[in-house]
């Protein structure tokens, strides 16, 4: 069984608080809520993304 990358599980889990954020903010009917929650999922994944391309060039996956 290979070891857990703790930083992309991380990652992993912020950009599903994200996407949980985007439905309460659709259900709330704020506008305001749902862009800064879109916003902040591209942020988190985005981050994810670039996190897990060094760790490949550093050979850590």
């Amino acid at each position: 069984m290979k070891q857990i990358k703790w930083p992309l599980l991380a990652f992993a889990f912020a950009a599903a608080l994200c996407m949980m954020g985007i439905g309460v903010a659709i259900a709330e009917r704020s506008l305001l809520g749902i862009l800064s929650a879109i916003i902040l999922l591209v942020l988190v994944m985005g981050f994810g993304f670039k996190t897990k391309k060094k760790m490949r060039e550093n050979n850590l996956l």
